[in-house]
């Protein structure tokens, strides 16, 4: 499939800043993370899949109230042999189903012939009926056509339902993607600083040596560390190429065409104070969350409510089937005399004695629901638990994240004043280089926190299962 290099989003963002590559003089632009899940929900594969069972179960409904579509029948027999008609049999309905599994039905019919059957013989016009049909036992109150329309309106709900939960997996492995990316882009741009300063800090030393006011083997430890910073640095480029390539898994545009990540595009760098406006989880801190309306629970509930329309109908099949049936006769020219002793009338009977098929299957029924049923009851506490932890979580990380800004000022500062002895000859590259390695530790593990705390904030946006 074609690769697009997503360079167009130069021009076309509203959210972003300006920034210039130190190395290239290249203008770049931040891709912001709100207009970067708007394009996932709008033009993802798989997001378009959920979609797409929406459709599905608003097929199954057309083809569930299908059952109750009026139906015309025509039957027509002709048999002629050496220039003699046999006979001539039509036979013609037009038929209503209505919902209580009563029929009613219009038909005609006109036979002719020498050797028809006297049962099948009619007036010279023909023989016009209305009648009705009605089942006095199974298919009264919930028949087969009843419960699969009933089924398919619960399917459209569920359906729905499961959309978001379909749809939310995507956007929460798209959001941990785009955190990522920015997690190594940080680490690249932290590692070039201190790659920078490494490179300064050597030619300074070898300047110093050749002045003779610093013995050679200081080059040699300003060498080891700048040879470190390189590999720190080379490594983190790889992670970023590497999350790029991931996150462009999730970048498509208009017509199913994946793109690429831009190397001009930059993750939003105050991501933290905008996350939780974007991912809307500001309300569930700051309020109790209802898993009432949550889409895990209400798709439970929707499969309790078709099983239980399977289990009306298992319990109707107990009932013995009793169909009967009256129809009015009459010869078309005299169809308003409304002669009542002509007339068609049936009867159907049928009862299995031992009903053990029909009771097992109710049985069954009945355990499914229950099953159903105990599965609601644990995810209504799982969600009510995972929701309450990760509150805790985010609380905890936010404590931390003030922790750790406040160690790497502290750190910043030993390295400012072990520089300052430095150049009074009071200190030494070694320690310099270890107060920087603090530093970079320090500031390495705020990046982490930083990544934890974005993420810890999907998890809680895949919980509440509202990617609308």
């Amino acid at each position: 499939m074609k690769r697009i290099i997503l360079a167009f989003f130069l021009f076309n963002f509203v959210a972003y800043s300006q920034t210039t590559d130190p190395k290239t003089n290249a203008l770049s632009k931040e891709f912001s993370f709100n207009e970067y899940l708007g394009y996932v929900k709008k033009f993802h594969p798989l997001v378009k899949n959920a979609d797409l069972e929406i459709n599905a179960a608003q097929a199954n409904l057309m083809m569930a109230r299908g059952g109750f579509d009026p139906k015309i029948e025509v039957d027509f027999d002709q048999k002629q042999f050496k220039n003699q008609e046999y006979y001539s049999i039509l036979n013609s309905s037009f038929k209503i189903p209505t919902w209580y599994g009563v029929e009613i039905k219009a038909g005609f019919d006109n036979t002719d012939g020498v050797y028809l059957d006297p049962e099948n013989k009619t007036p010279t016009q023909g023989l016009t009926s209305l009648g009705i049909s009605v089942p006095l036992g199974q298919g009264l109150f919930i028949n087969q056509r009843m419960a699969d329309l009933r089924k398919a309106k619960i399917q459209l709900q569920l359906n729905q339902a499961e959309r978001k939960l379909e749809a939310i997996k995507v956007l929460y492995d798209a959001a941990v993607a785009y955190f990522n990316w920015k997690r190594n882009y940080d680490e690249v741009k932290l590692y070039e600083t201190y790659n920078t300063n490494a490179q300064i800090r050597f030619k300074g030393v070898k300047e110093l040596i050749n002045q003779g006011d610093k013995p050679a083997i200081d080059s040699i430890e300003a060498g080891i560390i700048l040879k470190n910073r390189l590999l720190s640095l080379e490594d983190s480029q790889l992670k970023l190429s590497k999350a790029k390539l991931e996150l462009s898994n999730f970048m498509w545009i208009e017509n199913s065409i994946p793109v690429e990540l831009s190397d001009f595009l930059i993750p939003e760098e105050k991501l933290v104070l905008t996350i939780r406006e974007t991912l809307k989880t500001n309300d569930l801190l700051n309020a109790d969350f209802s898993i009432i309306n949550h889409p895990k629970i209400l798709s439970l509930e929707r499969k309790i409510e078709i099983l239980d329309v399977d289990k009306k109908l298992k319990a109707n099949m107990l009932l013995p089937k009793i169909d009967v049936g009256y129809s009015y006769l009459s010869d078309p020219r005299y169809f308003q005399d409304y002669n009542f002793n002509d007339y068609k009338v049936g009867m159907n009977f049928y009862f299995p004695l031992f009903l053990r098929k029909e009771r097992g299957s109710l049985k069954l029924a009945k355990f499914k629901i229950q099953e159903t049923e105990f599965a609601l009851s644990l995810e209504k506490v799982q969600l009510s638990n995972k929701i309450n932890a990760q509150k805790i979580e985010i609380e905890s990380l936010i404590k931390q994240r003030s922790l750790i800004e406040g160690l790497v000022n502290d750190n910043r500062a030993m390295l400012l004043s072990e520089e300052r002895l430095f150049t009074f000859g009071e200190s030494s590259l070694f320690l310099i280089n270890t107060r920087e390695n603090n530093l970079v530790t320090a500031q390495l593990a705020s990046i982490l926190l930083e990544n934890r705390f974005l993420i810890s904030n999907s998890e809680l946006f895949k919980i509440m299962a509202n990617p609308d």
